[in-house]
């Protein structure tokens, strides 16, 4: 591992934690820089694929729903159609006559890059507590994590999901894996897809016994296998845009890694499905 990696990687882990920790404002800044710098990777690979999508509307939109997000969970659900409509909109007015191509990539780019990603921010409101401005909040007994709102446990609880799946695949994949997993990334084994998916289960059911969530063993194992699935198959949909585009990374914004969705590939549908995991599911179990 090259020193630019480490470095940047460890950067880049910091400036998450901080502003997962902090939350409130802090987090949705976080969140608009990513998905901004994501979406401007994204609509690069369309546009190598000779697509016009309709980029600017789209990444103001984006931005706009990670704000009401913010202000108002449930109204996120509402701009997501208002703001796809409003795309279409734009796209059909244009002087130059849009194709199916630019309308979807558009939608596709509002859904993967504005919308999913704004159930990271729903998330980390959950039971939201604020000792400090903009929202944020600030651990003052690191001895009981007990007592942390449940947004903060969540949201940590995934990251640490989502890092032992990636960790694992990697090193089973690097030293171990002899089984191709897919033909979009000829990395990636079946061996390392295996137990990057078990590390996932492991932290999972770990998180789920310290929590003291209601059938421990079991919603611990369904929350690892929904997250060490979902984190993988983020990952293959990036690589599918890239090997379309007929690029290695999606950008060179961070030092040895890559692009934004290099890094981001894994946490864009693990959000909604814990989200809903924890809002939907948890709900009904008997305590």
């Amino acid at each position: 591992m090259s020193w630019s990696r480490l470095i940047s990687g460890i950067i880049a882990i910091a400036l998450a934690l901080s502003a997962t920790l902090l939350g409130g404002w802090y987090f949705t800044l976080m969140f608009c820089a990513i998905v901004y710098l994501g979406q401007l990777e994204y609509f690069d690979l369309v546009r190598a694929t000779g697509i016009a999508p309709a980029a600017k509307t789209t990444l103001v939109v984006s931005q706009l729903l990670l704000i009401v997000a913010t202000l108002s969970p449930d109204l996120a659900d509402v701009v997501m159609p208002v703001a796809g409509t409003f795309i279409c909109f734009y796209l059909l007015f244009q002087p130059k006559l849009a194709t199916i191509a630019d309308i979807s990539t558009s939608i596709l780019g509002l859904f993967y890059g504005g919308y999913l990603p704004s159930y990271w921010v729903r998330m980390r409101s959950l039971d939201t507590v604020s000792n400090l401005p903009l929202g944020g909040y600030w651990v003052e007994d690191w001895t009981n994590l007990q007592v942390l709102p449940q947004g903060l446990k969540i949201t940590l609880l995934t990251f640490l999901c989502i890092w032992a799946a990636d960790i694992g695949a990697y090193f089973i994949g690097k030293f171990f894996g002899k089984t191709r997993l897919s033909n979009i990334s000829p990395k990636k084994t079946v061996e390392g897809a295996v137990f990057g998916v078990f590390g996932s289960v492991v932290v999972a059911i770990t998180g789920a016994w310290y929590l003291d969530w209601s059938s421990w063993q079991w919603t611990g194992l369904a929350l690892g296998l929904i997250i060490g699935i979902a984190s993988l198959l983020g990952d293959l949909t990036e690589s599918m845009m890239k090997r379309d585009a007929g690029v290695k990374d999606s950008g060179q914004l961070i030092p040895g890694h890559g692009g934004i969705l290099d890094r981001a590939d894994s946490y864009v549908f693990t959000a909604p499905l814990v989200y809903y995991f924890i809002t939907l599911l948890l709900p009904l179990l008997p305590n």
